[in-house]
């Protein structure tokens, strides 16, 4: 799986890859067919300091691209927050192909 990490506004250190990388084996854990993942962090000057940080996650999957936003006052905790929706949109992405694939199966045996 190809990871990019792009940013503004801010320099991207290896503590930030890492704490991703930790967060995209979550990710693959429960789904492992995913292509390729863009990580997009910036900051903004926004007049609510809690939600000053922001970290967008894009996923492609095959015939799927899967996307989530999340803002916080701390980047880390953006991270975490936009990968466990992420985590979420997989979850239920595996389960509807899975009970697709049950159904046509289902369908063949009568």
């Amino acid at each position: 799986m190809n990871l990019t990490i792009n940013s503004r506004d801010l320099e991207v250190t290896p503590a930030m890859r890492m704490h991703i990388e930790s967060g995209m084996e979550k990710i693959r854990k429960h789904f492992d067919h995913v292509i390729d993942a863009t990580v997009f962090f910036m900051i903004d000057n926004a007049t609510e300091k809690a939600l000053r940080h922001t970290a967008e996650l894009t996923i492609h999957l095959k015939g799927k691209e899967l996307y989530a936003e999340a803002h916080n006052e701390d980047l880390y905790h953006a991270i975490d927050a936009v990968v466990n929706k992420l985590e979420r949109q997989v979850a239920k992405h595996k389960e509807k192909t899975q009970d697709h694939h049950h159904e046509k199966l289902s369908d063949q045996e009568f």
